[in-house]
């Protein structure tokens, strides 16, 4: 039975996340500079300054060489050196986003002091700004890029003050600043809510998994916990009535040797039941087709017979049936048999020799089960354990079946009572059902 509960656990798919972009290059870099940020970003840092450098270098002659561009050949490298150094501070653009972004713009002012009217925006300010909108708030983003923006504008407007073409200067600066920081910061702000999506995707699929593992685990707990109690059931009502035949048998070997003969087949028979009701119980925790693993277990019009077996075994049972018997479902019938099984073995085991009286009562709105025995009239034997969870497992069951459980002293003794609630729906006369499996099983009359 609890195989289908296995199956759906292993049928959960796993979740494997998906890296971004960002991430595989931090996998990347981490096979160089370790598994710190700081020393990840230093290596990418130095990646940057050396392409910068590369790009930078060859355009010095050509922007030397241009006529329209003042700047000589010795300038050119110097940008180069400050762009190359700028791409440096990028070591520090995830511990410390908007200083690195604050330092880079520094940067970009000298360099537009020396060159004011090339727009020489290297890879520092782009990745710079991206970085903030990946890690900061959209409000600091926004003012940290406008800030920038602003920045870089008024340095170009002032370098240039009173020159020719000082306005096409200031409005090319306030353009590729603008496009520059603010689609770098737009980026960085997208792959963040992407980040974010994904995560909490992740998130939801490994509640999901650990939902479904945890009923997986839930049912094959209950189920386990069902077919242990089914063992108790069982194994208690049946063993205590053998412990109690073979110490007779042992008292009459010498006095009654046929009377132990017969007391000693009764022991092999019920040694025989109960190997079959353990096998019967047992067989629900094999997966198999068809097989006795799948038998029917007994219910309450099984009582008579239970009842005759507590009389051989030397049990004072009254048992009065009152009402016409209904249909119940299967599991309700199971249950109260159970309960009137379990009762039956704690008379025998804590008050032997008492008088037992079983009261089953079919009424308008429900089923009625009763047993109470009075004060033991001899005393236990010894040799048999009390495992104290016969009142768990009968509460257990009636709460599996929404009925009312209670049980305690009474007139010297020990009471027993459930109520079954029945719907109108379940009104169905016993005769009109199909003939209980266990008595059909057991050859047994209804």
């Amino acid at each position: 039975m609890t195989a289908p509960a296995d199956e759906s656990a292993a049928a959960v798919p796993s979740s494997k996340p998906v890296l971004t972009p960002g991430e595989r290059l931090d996998g990347l870099l981490a096979r160089f500079g370790g598994d710190r940020p700081f020393a990840r970003d230093t290596v990418f840092a130095l990646a940057v300054a050396v392409v910068t450098l590369a790009l930078f270098g060859s355009m010095a002659h050509p922007v030397s060489a241009d006529p329209a561009i003042d700047l000589t050949l010795a300038e050119a490298w110097t940008v180069t050196g400050i762009a190359s150094a700028q791409s440096l501070l990028l070591c520090f653009r995830r511990v410390r986003p908007g200083w690195c972004l604050a330092a880079i713009v520094t940067v970009q002012v000298v360099i537009i002091l020396f060159a004011p009217q090339l727009m020489s925006q290297a890879f520092g300010p782009a990745i710079a700004a991206y970085t903030v909108g990946t890690l900061a708030t959209a409000r600091f983003t926004i003012a940290a890029t406008a800030t920038a923006v602003a920045v870089t504008t008024a340095t170009g407007a002032a370098a240039t003050w009173g020159a020719d073409g000082a306005l096409a200067t200031a409005v090319n600066h306030l353009g590729s600043g603008a496009v520059l920081y603010g689609a770098a910061a737009f980026i960085g702000v997208h792959v963040a809510a992407r980040r974010r999506n994904a995560a909490m995707a992740r998130e939801r699929a490994d509640e999901a998994i650990r939902a479904e593992l945890e009923r997986a685990e839930a049912a094959i707990g209950a189920e386990r916990t069902r077919i242990a109690r089914e063992l108790h059931d069982v194994a208690a009502h049946h063993l205590s009535g053998m412990v109690i035949q073979a110490a007779a048998v042992e008292r009459l070997i010498e006095r009654d040797a046929e009377a132990a003969k017969s007391g000693a087949a009764w022991i092999r028979s019920q040694g025989k039941e109960t190997l079959a009701n353990l096998r019967q119980v047992v067989g629900l925790l094999r997966d198999r087709d068809g097989g006795d693993g799948n038998a029917p277990v007994p219910g309450l019009s099984a009582l008579d017979t239970l009842i005759a077996e507590a009389r051989r075994l030397g049990d004072t049972v009254a048992f009065e049936r009152e009402g016409e018997p209904l249909r119940l479902p299967p599991i309700a019938d199971i249950a109260l048999y159970r309960i009137a099984q379990q009762a039956l073995t704690n008379a025998r085991q804590h008050a032997p020799g008492a008088p037992v009286d079983l009261r089953l009562g079919y009424g308008a709105h429900g089923v009625d089960l009763a047993i109470a025995n009075g004060a033991p009239t001899r005393e236990a034997l010894t040799g048999i354990g009390h495992g104290g969870t016969g009142l768990i497992g009968m509460r257990e069951r009636a709460d599996l079946i929404g009925a009312e459980f209670t049980a305690g002293p009474a007139a010297g003794g020990w009471r027993v009572e459930v109520r079954l609630p029945v719907r109108e729906a379940d009104r169905e006369s016993e005769t009109e059902a199909p003939q209980d499996a266990y008595a059909i099983e057991s050859g047994e009359p209804k």
